[in-house]
């Protein structure tokens, strides 16, 4: 979707709003994206209408080097846009943070990527990378969408790896029943994989369905409260045994990874259990860091990192979300991003990361007994890495990944320090 956003952050809701400045928003565009700019390759699967919002999406996301071969344009539907406030995205529980909510305003009903379905979203695209990254936003954009999702995750020989961010969107499900797609075409009300219009609007049995379909699930503690009242990282991995990999954020705190019949697993078929701990970090902005922590995670699975590696990363990725203003931040260089991820677990407690250190950072120093900083200064320039590979089908929805996989949208006049939330 196209995203606009106050144009000067202070608090307020948006009635109040004079200005708005434009830009990209969609969690598997954003995990696209992020994936594309740390050095994999990426590809968007989406619809946009034939409009300029359709032209300015798919030119600013080609920008970032995804992928946008795939996308198609729709003469009938226009693309969608959304309207929000700085903040950050309530889930329907109260949470620890003190920072306001967003008031988030979608204009996307009747849109391109709306009336996405089977028919119109080949599998063999979808499937043509080693990672495809979905989320529970675009299945709660009409049944056709749900239908596509469903299809996508199915069992099949030539699947490649499925990853699905749980993204609970209440508001979403509320429509659902009735969006566009609902009714038209194969795979809609009448097709395959259908939206019963005996199951809840609010989607969480939908969801918790199409995590189980998935080999790696991204969820938030808090939105797994809210969608199905499961408490506690061990209670969601009980809720949601079928994954192979389960990623509970915790927010502030860090996140957890269980992972089935990895090295240090007590059993072949037990799960290994990795917590690591969040970074603190110089908060410019807190929206993004959900969809960046993905495409951290994802990055280190394309590359093999261990299971520590991979959420160390996914927390660089969501710092560097939270210190830039805006959905899409610049990923730290991978020579900066190892360098970092590999400090011992004390350093790791200690590092402090403010904005502008993924373009500066050339060292780090222990400043007092409990906090080490990265200092800035000027740096050349490094050699690109080698691509690798992510596919998505969705809409650029609010605030995702990746072909070496194939994949897919701050108040207050100063930055305050705060642990990262994913």
């Amino acid at each position: 979707m196209v995203a606009f956003r106050p144009a000067r952050p202070e608090p307020g809701p948006l009635a109040g709003v004079a200005s708005f400045d434009r830009g990209i928003g969609g969690a598997e565009s954003n995990v696209a994206c992020a994936l594309a700019a740390a050095g994999h390759r990426a590809k968007w699967v989406s619809r946009v209408g034939a409009d300029a919002f359709g032209d300015h999406l798919v030119a600013a996301i080609a920008a970032y080097g995804v992928d946008v071969s795939a996308v198609r344009r729709d003469a009938g539907r226009p693309t969608g846009v959304y309207f929000r406030t700085a903040g950050e995205r309530g889930v329907g529980v109260p949470g620890p943070s003190s920072a306001p909510l967003s008031e988030v305003l979608y204009y996307r009903a009747g849109s391109a990527a709306s009336a996405m379905s089977p028919a119109l979203v080949g599998r063999a695209t979808a499937w043509s990378g080693r990672i495809l990254h979905l989320t529970g936003i675009t299945a709660a954009l009409s049944a056709g969408c749900l239908a596509l999702v469903r299809d996508l995750t199915e069992h099949r020989p030539g699947r490649p790896l499925v990853s699905f961010d749980v993204n609970h969107r209440v508001a979403l499900w509320r429509d659902a029943l009735d969006g566009p797609g609902a009714h038209d075409g194969p795979g809609a009300l009448d097709g395959p994989g259908a939206l019963d219009r005996s199951e809840s609007p609010d989607g969480p049995a939908v969801l918790a369905d199409l995590a189980r379909r998935c080999d790696l699930v991204f969820v938030g503690e808090d939105e797994a409260e809210a969608a199905w009242g499961v408490r506690g990282a061990a209670a969601i991995r009980a809720a949601l045994p079928e994954p192979r990999v389960l990623v509970v954020k915790h927010g502030a705190a860090g996140a957890t990874a269980y992972v089935r019949g990895a090295v240090g697993a007590p059993e072949a078929d037990a799960d290994a259990v990795v917590f690591v701990p969040a970074l603190s970090v110089d908060v410019v902005a807190p929206v993004g860091a959900g969809d960046a922590f993905a495409a951290g995670f994802l990055s280190g699975t394309l590359r093999g990192l261990t299971v520590e590696g991979r959420l160390r990363h996914g927390h660089l990725m969501a710092a560097a979300a939270l210190t830039s203003p805006g959905d899409l931040a610049a990923p730290p260089r991978r020579d900066l991003a190892d360098r970092l991820a590999a400090l011992g677990a004390e350093e790791w407690g200690r590092l402090r990361l403010g904005p502008g250190w993924t373009e500066n950072a050339t060292a780090y120093q222990v400043a007092g007994p409990a906090r080490t900083t990265v200092l800035t200064e000027p740096t050349e320039p490094t050699e690109p890495t080698e691509p690798t590979e992510a596919t998505e089908p969705t809409e650029p929805t609010e605030p995702t990944e990746a072909p070496e996989s194939a994949g897919g949208t701050g108040p207050g006049p100063g930055p305050a320090a705060a642990k990262e939330r994913t």
